[in-house]
């Protein structure tokens, strides 16, 4: 009798092991990645993609605005978000983060810088003596090799997509008396930086971009115009008087709490995934540079980097 008692508890034990196991499994409803519009994000979007449909995982890519994204996550119409760049997106991710619902789930190894700058060859060419120093650009003779034919005979500076930053920069133009001599654009996509890029050094014109760092650009040859420190504050939107450049930034991951819960295994590979400045500018750099579409891109760097990505799952 006792034998059977023990077997009968034996298999109730074993039952509720594997009860237990089977609840903690991850869901089998997909993932939804973000998409956004600049290579590194898109081509890291597949990558972890890849990581996940390795784990048994399913995945569905959701084209995102870049801003909006963090109320999208905490209000679970998304599950997260690989690249929250703090001088871009910092505010919004706050904003909801405190809100509830989305949960800081860690920085990438990758410190992150967003500004204005320029190719090397604008300062090798001499089109603006003293840059990188932004005090070079009160000179008429610097502005002046920036001109387009948009740009009113002002020097012209191509900012990205003005739905990553605003109004940020003409304020910080205007703020340091910079606006009788420059007129900030805005570019329609990440592509049209580079676009621009190569049909300044073409036409023999300086020009002045919108950039960050990881980035394809950071073997390539470009420097930061060196505004005055950012501090706390310091911008229009914070109540400053705009007369600082942008911070030296995280890179930070964001997560919907009840996907933390239903898909546990994927939770955890997310937690531990960092990415260093080097790796993140070779995932643009397929794109950008060897042209590759982001989904082959991603396919190439996740069979290169194996020992990579499978630490994170382990």
């Amino acid at each position: 009798m006792k034998k059977i008692i023990s077997l009968i508890s034996a298999i109730v034990i074993s039952f509720v092991s594997f009860t237990g196991i089977a609840l903690s499994a991850d869901s089998k409803k997909p993932t939804r990645i973000p998409v956004h519009n600049w290579s590194s994000q898109i081509v890291m979007a597949h990558v972890i993609g890849g990581i996940l449909e390795s784990m048994g995982g399913n995945v569905e890519y959701v084209p995102a605005d870049s801003n909006a994204v963090y109320e999208s996550i905490r209000i679970g119409d998304v599950d997260i978000s690989h690249e929250v760049w703090q001088s871009a997106f910092g505010k919004s991710f706050d904003t909801a983060r405190d809100a509830g619902g989305l949960l800081d789930w860690g920085d990438h190894e990758a410190r992150t810088l967003e500004d204005m700058g320029f190719p090397n060859w604008v300062m090798d060419k001499g089109l603006c003596p003293g840059l990188p120093n932004w005090e070079a650009l009160k000179s008429a003779d610097c502005a002046k090799n920036f001109v387009t034919p948009d740009s009113g005979g002002k020097g012209r500076m191509l900012e990205g997509p003005q739905s990553w930053h605003g109004d940020l920069i003409p304020q910080r133009i205007d703020a340091l008396g910079l606006g009788d001599l420059w007129v900030v654009k805005f570019a329609g996509s990440a592509d049209a930086l580079w676009a621009e890029v190569a049909a300044a050094e073409k036409e023999g014109r300086g020009t002045i971009i919108f950039n960050w760092t990881p980035n394809f650009t950071d073997g390539a040859g470009f420097t930061f115009i060196d505004f005055p420190p950012y501090t706390d504050g310091c911008r229009p939107a914070d109540g400053g008087d705009g007369k600082c450049g942008s911070p030296d930034g995280y890179l930070k991951k964001a997560v919907n709490e009840n996907w933390v819960k239903s898909h546990p295994d994927a939770a955890a590979m997310f937690k531990k995934l960092s990415f260093t400045t080097g790796q993140i500018g070779a995932m643009a750099s397929l794109v950008d540079l060897d042209k590759m579409t982001h989904e082959d891109a991603a396919k190439a760097w996740l069979k290169k980097n194996k020992k990579v990505w499978k630490a994170f799952t382990k």
